[in-house]
């Protein structure tokens, strides 16, 4: 338990140097590619999320799941992508091979569709290359681009509210 809360204090550690050198790009362009991070231990619907996103215009090849859990269980199988705690070492870095390749991949647009301060999630969220951020507004407001205030359930109206605010922005 003792050795937990180190951990998290070097991850905080981590989180916050990355925020700090953290670059804002301006959105410009059509949405292709989506990077969609998921808290599946307080979210359960994501294939609807995921269908929402394609409702909209985007191809599902171009979207990319990782999801996170809470409990992860290594010989449990899991329908995507699924990380835990255990897969962030102490210095704050990323253990598991398909996650380091999201968090380098360039979306267009990362999804960061979580609403607690999970300390795992804002630092996946933090050290995306992606061009474009968007998550809740119950979030640290240093983390993301675009804020939506919503709740975690209404993924319908959080979906449409990002693409009528996206056609604002260009």
């Amino acid at each position: 338990m003792f050795l937990n809360y180190i951990k998290e204090f070097f991850v905080k550690k981590s989180l916050n140097d990355n925020l700090n050198n953290e670059k804002s790009e301006v959105f410009t362009k059509n949405v292709q590619t989506v990077g969609l991070l998921i808290d599946e231990s307080n979210f359960e619907s994501s294939e609807a999320l995921i269908k929402e996103l394609a409702l909209h215009g985007i191809a599902s090849e171009n979207i990319k799941v990782v999801a996170y859990r809470e409990k992860f269980k290594e010989k449990e199988t899991y329908p995507r992508a699924t990380f835990g705690k255990k897969h962030i070492n102490w210095r704050g870095e990323i253990t598991e091979g398909f996650l380091t390749e999201f968090v380098n991949s360039e979306f267009d647009l990362l999804l960061s569709y979580y609403d607690v301060d999970n300390i795992i999630l804002k630092l996946i969220t933090s050290k995306s290359k992606a061009k474009f951020k968007v998550g809740f507004s119950a979030v640290d407001q240093r983390l993301n681009r675009l804020m939506i205030s919503t709740e975690l359930g209404s993924y319908k109206l959080f979906i449409s509210e990002l693409f009528r605010y996206l056609e604002k922005i260009k």
